[in-house]
């Protein structure tokens, strides 16, 4: 039903006009012409007393708070004039309007509170990540200022550990620059055709020392495949494979199995680097792909890394218009599968 000011006072405007003529009858002498000029005047001047309450006084005051309120909606929400809610009565669209941009605000509010708990995780992270090879390599190197320099054999291993934690420290800042610069969109990629197949043996061949001092095995399939064309930065898939390879390596069990298969599609060919290592819980799986963030914080340290790996995949990926996807099972192993845009 439509709520119009005219319809309100029309409504109103009958009843007072019905009320007063009703007991009009009860009095004495009252001829029915009467009764019908005072039925008729008093609908008259109630409908247009009533009209001019609503429409002038309430009706255009909420019309001019629902304004502003949209005007605060379009300035705070990127929203097409279109999206104006339609509606007659001025005091429900008002409702509407309120209700949706409360709820707005409030996806907002929410929003930055995750920002800022990721911003607080972050600088916490970081200083900690930062920190471990400046005390170490400051360790080393002040023992030697204490002395232990003139002993040529500690002095060479207290170097060469020094040496180690500000490689490591170069490598952190590398990628946290190269992290920083994807997500600004200051790094671009240089797609091109380019063979994966061969990008991949390649970084099998790299890798063969880490993979045999594990006992893992590792095996691009299927053998009959040898070209693998796909449009991609050769330099930042090959991290991408290498990252990934790398990653299975180090995860697995000892005398595990490191599989890299490519799989043909119409337009497109998939890519999945899996293992048979212990796997990842399923509650770390929506997070492996965060800054830092690490399953087993005690081994990954172990096995080196900056935490930044699986950030700077998603990233590349995402610039090729794809994404990545991780399936793992407990005791069964762990696979990361992605698609790349055949080559022409």
């Amino acid at each position: 039903m439509s709520l119009s000011p005219r319809f309100i006072a029309f409504l109103l405007a009958f009843l007072i006009s019905a009320i007063t003529t009703s007991f009009l009858t009860f009095v004495g002498g009252v001829t029915s012409s009467m009764l019908f000029v005072v039925c008729v005047s008093s609908f008259m001047t109630s409908f247009f007393l009533v009209l001019y309450t609503i429409e002038i006084i309430v009706y255009r005051e909420v019309n001019k708070m629902y304004r502003t309120i949209h005007k605060l909606k379009l300035k705070d929400f990127s929203i097409s004039r279109k999206s104006l809610i339609r509606e007659n009565n001025p005091l429900k669209r008002l409702n509407d309007e309120i209700f949706v941009y409360v709820a707005k605000k409030q996806k907002e509010i929410e929003e930055l509170r995750k920002l800022e708990l990721f911003r607080r995780e972050f600088l916490a992270d970081v200083s900690h990540e930062l920190k471990t090879p400046i005390f170490a390599a400051q360790g080393f190197i002040h023992t030697l200022l204490d002395g232990a320099i003139d002993d040529d054999k500690v002095r060479d291993r207290f170097l060469k550990k020094a040496a180690r934690s500000l490689d490591g420290l170069d490598a952190l800042v590398k990628d946290l620059v190269t992290l920083s610069q994807m997500e600004t969109g200051a790094i671009r990629m240089n797609m091109e055709s380019v063979n994966l197949r061969l990008i991949t043996e390649d970084v099998c061949d790299r890798l063969e020392k880490i993979a045999h001092d594990r006992k893992v095995v590792l095996k691009v399939k299927p053998d009959n495949l040898t070209e693998v064309g796909v449009r991609a930065d050769p330099q930042r898939i090959e991290q991408v494979m290498t990252n990934l390879i790398e990653n299975a390596i180090k995860y697995n069990t000892e005398g595990g199995k490191v599989i890299i298969h490519f799989d043909e599609e119409k337009k497109h060919f998939g890519i999945s680097v899996r293992d048979n290592g212990p796997g990842i819980p399923p509650e770390h799986l929506t997070r492996i792909f965060e800054r830092f963030y690490r399953v087993d914080k005690s081994r990954s340290k172990e096995r080196g890394g900056t935490g930044l790996g699986l950030a700077i995949v998603k990233h590349i990926l995402n610039g090729h218009g794809s994404k990545i996807a991780v399936m793992s099972k407990l005791d069964k192993g762990t696979t990361f599968t992605f698609k790349l845009e055949k080559a022409e």
